[in-house]
C-alpha cells in the first residue's frame, strides 16, 4: 500500500456508503479484446496484446453482491497514549491489508498510525492485527507498534507476516501458533532508503516490496525493488537481498513496448503476490505492482526474466479467482468495514482495487475531476486495460483476496 497523500478521501466514502446501490460496471475482455475503462476516470488504454499473456482471457460473469462482514467500530484494543502512562481503549479503524491462512482471515487496522510510525491524534503507536473467521467472528487480535502496511502467509509453515511503517523506520512481524515474533532488519538502513510493504512467499522464498524508495535521503537508481529476506530466529532480525531492482530490465508485453527491452524506472514498488497457476497470463510468477507508476512487473525464479505490463490506472490489491464459486473479501478503510464479495466467478478473472489517487499524475488533493475514488475493477493481462467489476452494494476496496 503507498504512501497515503492528504486527501479528502475518508468522508467520501462514507457517503458513497449510504446510498443503497453502487454498480460499476465491466468486463474482463477476452484476448486481443479492449475491456471499456472506468466512468469516473479518463485514462487512455494500451493498445496491443501481451505476447507472453497469450493466453485467452476469461469474461466474467455475473454481479457481486456486497456483504458487510465486520465493522471496525465494533473492535477495540488498549495502548497507552504515547508509549508512557495511563492505558486507554478506543475501538479499531482503517482496516488495510488481509490476507487468508487455514481457513480464517488476517485484517491489519492501521488505527491512524503515520506511514514511519508516527503516533495517531489520540498518541496511539499500535495497528492491530485481527484474526476473523470467513462468517466475521473475531478468534484473536494482536496489538503490532507501527502501521501494517504490507501483509502475506505462508501456507507451508503456517505463518502471517506483516510489515510496518512503509514509508521509513520500517520493520517486520510474525505471527505462527498465536505467537508474535518481532524482526528488525539488517542491515538497519534498509538499500531503498526506505520502507517495506506487501509479503509472499514464492518458491520458499520471502519477498518483500521495498516502497517508498528515497524518503529518508537519496536512493540509488538501482535500488531493490523487492527484497530477498532471510529470518534469523535467534537473533530476531531479518536479512535484506535486492531480488531484482528499481531500474532493471524487462521486456515489454502491451503496446508500442511489446517485445522490446525496458529499463525500468520504478517509483513505487507497493503489493505482491504469487500469481496463480490457473490465470489466464504469467501463471506461476512472482507479481510485484509499482502502484503510482501503473505498471506490474512479472518475474521467474531468482528475480530474472522480468516482464513489465502497463495498465491504464493505478491500482492496489490484485485477486485472482481460482473458482466459479468463493469470496472476494475486500477492507475499506474509509468506511472501515471488512467486506465480503459473492457471485458467480469466471476462473481466471483478474481482480483489483482500483485507485486513481494513487497514480503518480494525481492531484495532491483527491478525488478531483478524473482521478475517482476506489472502486473495484478487473485487469486485463493481455492489454493492461483497467475495467469496471459489477457490483451491488457500497464498497471502496483496499485490500483483497479471494477465498474459493
Amino acid at each position: 500500500m503507498s504512501r497515503e497523500r492528504l486527501v479528502n478521501i475518508f468522508s467520501l466514502r462514507k457517503t458513497v456508503r449510504l446510498s443503497a446501490m453502487v454498480v460499476a460496471a465491466g468486463l474482463l475482455g477476452a484476448a486481443g479484446c479492449s475491456s471499456s475503462s472506468s466512468t469516473t476516470t479518463s485514462s487512455s488504454s494500451p493498445s496491443s496484446a501481451s505476447a507472453s499473456a497469450s493466453a485467452s482471457v476469461t469474461t466474467p460473469v455475473g454481479t457481486l453482491t456486497v456483504k458487510q462482514l465486520i465493522e471496525a467500530t465494533t473492535l477495540k484494543h488498549s495502548f497507552q497514549p504515547g508509549g508512557t502512562g495511563a492505558t486507554t481503549t478506543e475501538h479499531l479503524t482503517q482496516p488495510d491489508d488481509i490476507v487468508a491462512l487455514g481457513g480464517n482471515l488476517y485484517v491489519g487496522f492501521q488505527n491512524g498510525v503515520g506511514s514511519q510510525g508516527e503516533a495517531s491524534t489520540t498518541g496511539n503507536l499500535d495497528s492491530t492485527l485481527v484474526e476473523l473467521t470467513t462468517t466475521g467472528s473475531v478468534v484473536k487480535q494482536w496489538d503490532l507498534t507501527g502501521k501494517i502496511d504490507g501483509m502475506g502467509a505462508d501456507p507451508a509453515t503456517g505463518t502471517v507476516f506483516a510489515t510496518v511503517n512503509e514509508d521509513n523506520k520500517s520493520s517486520l512481524y510474525t505471527v505462527s501458533d498465536g505467537t508474535v515474533t518481532h524482526y528488525t532488519y539488517t542491515p538497519s538502513s534498509l538499500p531503498n532508503m526506505g520502507g517495506t510493504d506487501a509479503v509472499a512467499v514464492y518458491n520458499g522464498q520471502i519477498l518483500i516490496s521495498a516502497s517508498a524508495p528515497g524518503t529518508s535521503g537519496k536512493a540509488p537508481a538501482s535500488a531493490p525493488a523487492v527484497f530477498a529476506v532471510t529470518l534469523n530466529t535467534g537473533a530476531k532480525t531479518a536479512a535484506v537481498a535486492p531480488f531484482f531492482a528499481d531500474n532493471a530490465t524487462a521486456t515489454g508485453v502491451n503496446g508500442t513496448s511489446t517485445g522490446k527491452k525496458i529499463t525500468l524506472a520504478l517509483t513505487d514498488p507497493d503489493s505482491n503476490g504469487v500469481v496463480p497457476s490457473s490465470s489466464p497470463g504469467f501463471a506461476g510468477d512472482f507479481m510485484l505492482n509499482s502502484q503510482g507508476d501503473e505498471e506490474l512487473i512479472f518475474s521467474g525464479a531468482g528475480g530474472q526474466n522480468l516482464k513489465v505490463l502497463k495498465i491504464s490506472n493505478s491500482v492496489d490489491d490484485i485477486a485472482w479467482a481460482t473458482s466459479a464459486s468463493g469470496t472476494l473479501y475486500a477492507t475499506d478503510s474509509g468506511a472501515d468495514t471488512v467486506d465480503a464479495l459473492t457471485g458467480t466467478f469466471a476462473p481466471g478473472t483478474v481482480y483489483t482495487a482500483v485507485t486513481p489517487c494513487n497514480a503518480n499524475s494525481a492531484p495532491s488533493t483527491c478525488p478531483a475531476p478524473g482521478f475517482a475514488a476506489n472502486s473495484l475493477g478487473t485487469i486485463n493481462l493481455n492489454t493492461g486495460v483497467v475495467g469496471k467489476a459489477t457490483v451491488i452494494g457500497p464498497v471502496t476496496p483496499k485490500g483483497l483476496i479471494f477465498v474459493p
